[in-house]
Parts: C-alpha cells; sequence; structure tokens
C-alpha cells in the first residue's frame, strides 16, 4: 500500500490575494484555479516549486465561523513547514520581499530553520534540513 498526503487547505479571505502572496512573493506554482458554479466557489491549488505530491488548497472562508479561523487555523503554534534546499537564498528572498519572520534563523542540529507569517497571519517554519 502506498498512501500521501495530497492537499493540505488554508482558510484565506480572498482568492487573488492568496494566489498573489503564495505565487509572487513565496515563489510557488499555481497549479489549478477552476470556478465551480454550482457551489459559487474556486478550487485553487499552489505548490512549492518542484514539489510533486503535497499541495495547498486555498480555501475562501465562507461564514463567520470559517472566517474566524483565518490566519490562526492551528492555534498560534507553527502549523505549515516548508522544506528547502537552500534556506539562504529562500530566507533572504522572501524577507527582501516583505514577509514577516517573527523567529530569526537558527541553526540546530536537524537543520536551519525561521519562522514566518504567511499574508493571513498562519506560522511557517522555513527549513532546511541537515544532511
Amino acid at each position: 500500500m502506498k498512501q500521501h498526503l495530497a492537499l493540505v487547505s488554508i482558510v484565506v479571505l480572498d482568492y487573488d490575494e492568496a494566489i498573489a502572496f503564495y505565487t509572487q512573493t513565496l515563489g510557488f506554482e499555481l497549479v489549478e484555479d477552476t470556478f465551480l458554479p454550482a457551489e459559487n466557489k474556486r478550487w485553487v491549488v499552489v505548490a512549492p516549486p518542484g514539489a510533486s505530491e503535497s499541495r495547498l488548497l486555498l480555501a475562501r472562508a465562507v461564514g463567520d465561523e470559517q472566517a474566524s479561523r483565518i490566519g490562526n487555523q492551528t492555534g498560534g503554534r507553527v502549523g505549515f513547514f516548508l522544506y528547502t534546499d537552500d534556506f539562504w537564498r529562500d530566507y533572504h528572498a522572501y524577507r527582501a520581499k516583505g514577509v514577516e519572520f517573527v523567529r530569526e534563523p537558527k541553526n540546530e542540529t536537524w537543520g536551519t530553520v525561521a519562522v514566518f507569517r504567511d499574508l493571513c497571519g498562519n506560522l511557517w517554519d522555513l527549513l532546511e534540513p541537515s544532511a
């Protein structure tokens, strides 16, 4: 048996704003943007460059309960982990594009890591694992 996680949803306020952040700021690829008329929503999928299995579904909040989760899907802890093959390249590129880092880079035995906020306020680890 083989399984893998294909999509993880991130609740966002606006599709186009989220697409711009993930593609233009973080350099993700827009995999799909399909309007679903029966549900009056879009199916928006983005992926980090080079990712083949793991992707993000940018899900526009519907109603007050979903909107209350925007930016705090994991109760204030890091909930998303973006692995990279070159930490410093990505760290400097993200900072130059205005990404807010809330924990500065740290070298650990398991890799180099810093924590940033996405456009909604969710916390992410940018992480280059040790060889």
